[in-house]
């Protein structure tokens, strides 16, 4: 099944450009190039973050699929200029390099924990700057371009994505009410943690990382709220829900699990401690309240009306100043692995781009769910879903048929 949404990405780190084309936007979706430029500075922000963020000032150009601020239907295509490839422009050049050219930057020592080992096997690459300049986490800059006109997209449709730093380093913030202005504190916070204390504790452990040479990870919480109950599906694997938002959750960088509402947890309790009660509700808009929420807003690889709360465990960046042992690929010989500018702890950078890969799962489902060629369409149609929901189903479906 292809989704009604998709995202394809496209550049190298130290290349001209990163590159998104994304496909399935419905026409009429006003978006300005300023509320992307909003979400890709979000993600250069963050305690912990390496000397790459300050050479780059990271703003989207639009080159198309939107005309005088709306969206055509047409696929859309956003470039994120990088700013160091002036530095690298004759290593990073298509040419052909002369005879004999060793390259300054040739990597031929891979390092534990990233993809330059693999990848030069795969690719049969030596020098493994070929793999690690598309395995870098810089990609991820297109993923939040793209991600913040999916964003942009279910804001229309009522529904808002956030997220927020759990731990850094085993430090946790377990105390978070969810309330607005605890989402405020995240915002304003360098490490998106609410709590002022957990933040505090969770900058040393950042700093005593750095000066040892070594980098920490840590576990990230992504929330959506306002959606209707029945996006995604039951009616086959590939568009159960769960499944869609771990594949994506899990092609970032460095995310290494996925939980969604009490995760692992419910596996060492009882059914009626985990599954949430069905309650009536007050609410004509969806007659039903729950007694918790550990399902995590999702039930049968659908929506359940609940917000859908998805954690990340990310681990620690691979890249470290004080060398773990590897082997050089060309002579066989044990040294140090390869080191290069990185961040030590990008924990709430990751968390942007949480928001981005959930935000694109759910807005593909929601277009999938009332339609996708025009956004004024697409409304309508939820509005006549959202209109059947507090009636009994087969009353509502026999009037409609009478009708």
């Amino acid at each position: 099944m292809r989704p009604a949404i998709e995202l394809t990405t496209a550049g190298e780190s130290h290349g001209p450009a990163i590159t998104a084309v994304l496909t399935g936007i419905p026409a009429g979706l006003a978006i300005a190039a300023a509320e992307i430029d909003a979400d890709l500075a979000r993600r250069q922000c963050g305690y912990g973050r390496g000397g790459r963020m300050a050479i780059e000032r990271d703003r989207v150009r639009l080159s198309a699929g939107v005309r005088h601020g709306r969206t055509l239907g047409s696929p859309i295509c956003l470039v994120v200029a990088n700013r160091d490839w002036e530095n690298w422009a004759e290593e990073m050049s298509a040419q052909a390099p002369p005879e004999g050219w060793a390259g300054e930057r040739r990597v031929s020592v891979p390092r534990p924990g990233h993809a330059d080992l693999a990848g030069g096997a795969k690719f049969g690459h030596a020098d493994m700057r070929n793999v690690l300049e598309r395995a870098s986490a810089r990609e991820t800059a297109a993923r939040v371009a793209g991600g913040a006109v999916c964003r942009k997209l279910l804001s229309v449709l009522g529904a808002t994505v956030r997220s927020r730093t759990v731990a850094i380093g085993g430090v946790r913030d377990d105390g978070f009410d969810g309330g607005a202005e605890a989402w405020e504190r995240v915002e304003a916070s360098d490490v998106r943690c609410a709590d002022d204390a957990a933040a505090a504790a969770m900058r040393e452990r950042i700093d005593a990382a750095r000066e040892a040479g070594d980098s920490v990870g840590g576990v990230i919480e992504v929330v959506a709220e306002g959606l209707p109950p029945g996006l995604g599906s039951c009616a086959t694997w590939q568009e159960r829900l769960e499944g869609r938002i771990g594949q994506a959750m899990l092609s970032i960088p460095a995310i290494k699990a996925v939980e969604i509402g009490a995760g692992g947890a419910a596996a060492e309790l009882p059914g009626s401690q985990v599954h949430d009660p069905i309650l009536p509700s007050g609410d004509g808009a969806w007659p039903f309240a729950r007694g918790g929420n550990n399902a995590g807003g999702i039930e049968g690889g659908m929506t359940n009306g609940q917000p859908v709360v998805v954690r990340l465990a990310m681990k620690p960046i691979p890249t470290l100043t004080s060398p773990l042992p590897s082997v050089d690929v060309t002579t066989g010989a044990s040294t140090a692995a390869h080191a290069e500018r990185s961040d030590v702890c990008a924990v709430p950078a990751a968390g942007v781009v949480g928001e981005a890969m959930l935000a694109l799962v759910l807005a593909s489902a929601a277009a999938e769910k009332f339609g996708g060629d025009c956004v004024s369409d697409m409304l309508a149609t939820r509005r006549h879903y959202l209109e059947r929901l507090p009636l009994p189903w087969q009353e509502r479906r026999t009037r409609d048929d009478e009708s």
